[in-house]
């Protein structure tokens, strides 16, 4: 049978006020009958009500997150980890997640409106950041508590975390470079997002800094799709001369680039070098391993959640804007090697 405010007070012989004000922290209860109903709860294996407590405090405990994907089924391994980091965070620190998947769009928004209008949920985490985003817009309006992965050019007020993708890009594509790579295509993300211009100003700058000019028919877009990848490296691989790499700004994509090489009959690694960006599971264990830009994408969800819940909580952050420097992993779809 579960122990009770009345069962704790009963054996201190105190009020069932007074147990109750010591658990909630208030300040008119002396340190030493606060230690001794602590003690007691503890021992006598206490849970607290969460239904009444949640009543009580007008709270959820209970975060959103809207993932941003397309097509009927939530099959994107990048979203995969960035859920597991972010789900682990919030139950160690017994907070429930309510997560929806919508395409982009007015139905998108409309979710964010339901969940904060209804009060799901006490913040929202936000990812895959956009120009003039109008999820940032309505909760910066609202005044609505959340966390972003990735940067806006709205108001820079709210707290956000980010990698710095630009830097990313630009050493993948001096390692190109480097490795006597001249006709090196790039697959961009859709331009709405605010990475893919971060992304492909690093691919830009470090052509500029070898003095090779920058060449609009090697550049590209794709959905972040493993299909849309592979029907991008078909058109670019059709040119005459044709790209010697091909770096894409995704390693989604950049798997479709490998599958579309070998259907061309190209050796990966060696005749065509192949780069991604975000270092999923997936990337280790492609047919040639990918070279590919690692960010932590784990550790960033478990990051970005506990940063809400700081806020949720009126806990000071430490940092509001952090930006995270990414990590080059070189294998054998740039090399020809065997090993990474």
């Amino acid at each position: 049978m579960a122990v009770t405010l009345q069962d704790i007070a009963d054996r201190l012989d105190i009020s069932v006020a007074t147990v109750s004000r010591a658990l909630a922290g208030y300040s008119d209860i002396a340190e030493s009958t606060r230690a001794r109903v602590l003690q007691a709860a503890d021992q006598m294996g206490y849970r607290p009500n969460i239904t009444a407590r949640r009543l009580q405090q007008q709270r959820t405990e209970t975060l959103g997150f809207v993932i941003p994907t397309h097509g009927p089924r939530f099959s994107d391994p990048f979203f995969s980890e960035l859920l597991a980091g972010i789900g682990n965070e919030a139950a160690e620190r017994e907070y429930d997640l309510l997560v929806s998947t919508r395409a982009a769009g007015p139905e998108e928004l409309r979710t964010y409106e339901r969940m904060v209008r209804e009060q799901r949920v006490d913040g929202m985490l936000v990812v895959r950041t956009r120009h003039k985003d109008a999820r940032i817009a309505y909760l910066l309006e609202e005044g609505f508590p959340f966390v972003a992965f990735g940067r806006s050019d709205l108001e820079d007020r709210f707290p956000h975390l980010d990698v710095d993708g630009q830097q990313g890009v630009r050493r993948i594509t001096e390692h190109l470079l480097d490795a006597g790579r001249r006709r090196i295509a790039y697959i961009g993300a859709p331009t709405d997002l605010m990475f893919a211009s971060h992304r492909l100003a690093g691919y830009r700058e470090a052509l500029e800094a070898r003095g090779l000019a920058f060449d609009e028919t090697l550049v590209t877009l794709g959905r972040l799709t493993e299909r849309s990848g592979h029907e991008a490296a078909l058109q670019l691989l059709s040119q005459n001369p044709r790209p010697d790499a091909i770096a894409a700004c995704n390693d989604l994509m950049a798997l479709g680039v490998i599958s579309a090489a070998r259907k061309m009959g190209l050796s990966v690694g060696r005749e065509l070098a192949v780069t991604g960006f975000d270092d999923v599971p997936l990337a280790a264990h492609a047919h040639p391993p990918l070279t590919t830009v690692r960010q932590p994408i784990y550790e960033i969800g478990r990051r970005i959640c506990r940063m809400l819940i700081h806020l949720l909580e009126d806990d000071p952050l430490d940092e509001r804007h952090v930006i995270l420097e990414p990590e080059l992993v070189i294998r054998a779809s740039s090399t020809g090697g065997d090993n990474a």
